[in-house]
């Protein structure tokens, strides 16, 4: 077996950004706007609009289609920008996949249909579909933690064989699976686990999609290129490092409730306001998370 160079179609160090809203609960396109620049200028290359960390799930496809436009504009090509796409309606989801190509998307993600719990066979035609439905490469997202069912080994060697589905988000936390698709496949991995995000690297991954990135996308640049060095001994001292973040943001609530309340205690975003059914982070919870952010001396 031969090893790879590491191909990044899709960045190294990616957020799945939040989506500000107003303490009204309207959508902020002003502080969206701020805050992408905020993330880039911080170390990302890449960000998911409108992804479940977006809390897409509350927002209008109109409000969609804004928030990507105004994201595009701002970002102004400095890095790549995902279209979250993914809903448990293959129409709808394909609906969602035009009107992204058509805002200047330039790469598209696609969960894993939730609560239906398609068969496998469901979910290599949903996919395939998205894939056919415009030009833009697909990374498709698996997790079962949330959508109820995996993305099988399987049904991911078939699905690789499409010429735009080129990446996974992986949040199934299977390394050693992970590491034969490497193998197998074309294929990149991106963590979608901040907890795994050194392990994922450490087998060949391409980096990552974070929600910790909100606040140490700096830190996980200098990882990922540390372990492109091949310094493991600094990258384990990085990511050592982050996990009181990791912490704060990924075990104290809800991820989006705490990148939002991270970036509220930062001076990035002017709410922590959330859509119900997510409801804001308590002050009990953001003294908390305060303490977490001084502990990785990041506030």
């Amino acid at each position: 077996m031969s090893v790879e160079p590491v191909t990044r179609s899709f960045g190294s160090v990616g957020v799945a950004m939040v989506t500000p809203f107003t303490v009204a609960g309207e959508l902020d396109l002003d502080a969206a706007q701020k805050l992408a620049v905020h993330l880039i200028e911080a170390g990302c290359d890449a960000l998911v609009v409108s992804g479940t960390t977006g809390e897409s799930p509350t927002t209008s496809d109109a409000e969609k289609e804004k928030l990507l436009r105004a994201v595009i504009e701002a970002t102004d090509g400095r890095a790549v920008i995902i279209a979250g796409i993914g809903t448990n309606d293959t129409a709808h989801t394909l609906e969602l996949s035009r009107q992204a190509a058509k805002a200047g998307a330039n790469g598209l993600l696609a969960v894993t249909p939730y609560y239906s719990k398609p068969a496998q066979a469901g979910l290599v035609a949903h996919f395939t579909a998205v894939a056919d439905a415009t030009g833009l490469p697909v990374m498709l997202y698996d997790i079962p933690g949330r959508s109820g069912i995996p993305i099988q080994a399987e049904t991911l060697l078939r699905l690789a064989e499409h010429p735009r589905i080129t990446a996974v988000k992986d949040a199934k936390d299977d390394l050693y699976a992970g590491a034969w698709l490497l193998e197998q496949t074309d294929l990149e991995i991106y963590s979608g686990s901040d907890q795994l995000n050194l392990p994922w690297l450490s087998v060949g991954a391409s980096g990552m999609i974070s929600v910790v990135g909100h606040v140490a996308a700096g830190s996980y640049r200098r990882m990922v290129a540390a372990v492109d060095a091949g310094d493991l001994v600094t990258a384990r001292r990085i990511n050592s490092e982050v996990l009181p973040a990791v912490r704060g943001v990924m075990t104290r609530a809800q991820g989006a409730v705490m990148a939002k309340a991270a970036l509220e205690l930062m001076g990035v975003l002017p709410t922590r306001t959330v859509r119900l059914p997510q409801t804001a982070a308590t002050n009990e919870e953001v003294a908390l998370l305060r303490s977490d952010l001084e502990e990785a001396q990041l506030l």
